[in-house]
């Protein structure tokens, strides 16, 4: 019988949850540097949304046009939507690496 009523932690259970405590901590001193909250998150996101949008809709604009003065076989909207959105998915992606990799670029407090 135990009288200790705190169950012994295994070495591998503690090394995750020290791993969970840092990005708790780099989350919240990213939030604290930059000044910005949700409001900021939310407009990120709106930015990702157009920079996706936008590639898609110029595509099948310009789709539109061409099978209206060009036509073909094939559908010239259909091809350059999917072109568009691809593109703008790239676009977004590249952006997002960047800002992820400019927030692990940041030096943390135990590593200086």
């Amino acid at each position: 019988m135990q009288d200790d009523p705190t169950p012994e932690v295994a070495p591998a259970d503690a090394a995750f949850s020290r791993g969970i405590a840092a990005k708790a901590a780099r989350k919240l001193r990213a939030q604290r540097e930059s000044g910005q909250g949700v409001w900021f998150g939310l407009g990120m996101s709106g930015l990702i949304g157009w920079s996706v949008a936008v590639p898609t809709l110029a595509g099948a604009f310009l789709g539109l046009w061409l099978d209206r003065h060009h036509p073909s076989a094939h559908s010239w909207t259909l091809a350059l939507l999917v072109a568009g959105l691809v593109i703008g998915c790239a676009n977004a992606w590249h952006w997002i690496s960047q800002q992820d990799q400019a927030m692990h670029r940041k030096p943390e407090p135990h590593d200086e």
